[in-house]
């Protein structure tokens, strides 16, 4: 059974860092794509980070510079690094994973993924 369960999240004032993990069980990211999304209250899923079996990475443009997505294979852990944190980035973080490549179009698109962790709240405060 694929579970998903994120952590990390918290509240931080704006310019700060925060790193969330996602904890997989049930398979193995070297055959799954995983991808970062967050909701804000009022807001629809947005994608934030994806990465694909062979390692493609792409990020929102909202993010890029300050966000890094990345997988430690042995701990079958996805990782989200998040840097310079600004109070629009406050959110409901969830990762999200589907079994084999992911194309560019789906890959921060919350309908290219069909199993989601619970979710990691993130706050920052300016």
């Amino acid at each position: 059974q694929v579970r998903l369960a994120e952590s990390g999240g918290g509240s931080v004032q704006a310019g700060g860092s925060l790193r969330l993990s996602c904890k997989a069980s049930g398979f193995t990211y070297t055959t799954y794509s995983m991808g970062w999304f967050r909701q804000a209250p009022g807001k629809e899923h947005e994608g934030v980070a994806g990465i694909s079996t062979e390692g493609t990475i792409h990020y929102a443009d909202s993010v890029k510079g300050r966000f890094t997505i990345s997988i430690d294979n042995p701990k079958n852990t996805l990782y989200l690094q998040m840097n310079s944190l600004k109070p629009e980035d406050t959110a409901m973080y969830y990762c999200a994973a589907v079994p084999g490549l992911i194309t560019r179009r789906w890959t921060l698109a919350p309908d290219g993924y069909n199993f989601w962790g619970q979710g990691t709240q993130v706050t920052v405060s300016s």
